[in-house]
């Protein structure tokens, strides 16, 4: 009977190229959005060449359903440590604001191909379970920051996570227009809007 060993390692290190793939396709995807990529565009902007890309990747479209998945694995996480770390209502709702616009900042790219994405996924089948799948993910995500937040509190969620996640996404996406745009006050907009809006989602204190 053979080993496994030696098909684990291939698998491993075939896993590792695409991995690799994927990260340098995000690069050139969060650059010049989905539409004006191409499989070469990637390659010309990667460390590999346009036949190891099409030795992974059949086309595109298996690429970007790649690249979506694995970008899920990047974000469902960011914000686990402040709501592990966080031991009051204002700390949280100040580290969560200053994350927002970290992420906001330093992840630009990433979500404006994120945006582009989930606006491509209403014209085509093959991206829309994917993009479902992560945009259900991200409403856990928020859903986990609420429910803690609401924790610390000492109240209850006045809204569903559904609801509160769309208002959120809302106005990160604003914040993110505005800060492409080279507007100042994009950041200031998302913090302040972001303090403001998570006590509103808590539900109103029942009088005794």
């Amino acid at each position: 009977m053979s080993s496994p060993g030696p098909s684990r390692a291939r698998h491993r290190k075939g896993l590792e190229r695409r991995n690799e793939l994927a990260e340098s396709a995000l690069v050139t995807l969060g650059e010049l959005g989905y539409a004006r990529t191409s499989l070469r565009d990637i390659a010309a902007n990667s460390p590999f060449s346009h036949g190891v890309v099409h030795y992974y990747f059949s086309d595109k479209t298996e690429l970007i359903t790649y690249c979506v998945r694995y970008y899920k694995t990047q974000c469902v996480t960011r914000y686990d440590d402040i709501i592990a770390e966080s031991v009051s209502a204002p700390a949280l709702l100040d580290a969560f604001a200053e994350r927002l616009t970290q992420t906001l900042v330093e992840d630009a790219a990433m979500h404006r191909l994120w945006y582009d994405l989930r606006t491509q996924a209403m014209f085509e089948d093959v991206l829309r379970p994917d993009v479902l799948m992560i945009d259900a993910t991200l409403e856990d995500m928020i859903g986990r920051v609420l429910s803690r937040y609401a924790v610390l509190a000492g109240g209850e969620l006045g809204t569903d996570s559904a609801t509160a996640y769309a208002m959120l996404d809302g106005v990160f996406e604003r914040a993110l227009l505005r800060h492409l745009a080279g507007q100042p006050e994009a950041l200031d907009f998302l913090r302040e809007r972001a303090v403001a809006m998570l006590p509103r989602l808590l539900a109103p204190a029942e009088v005794s």
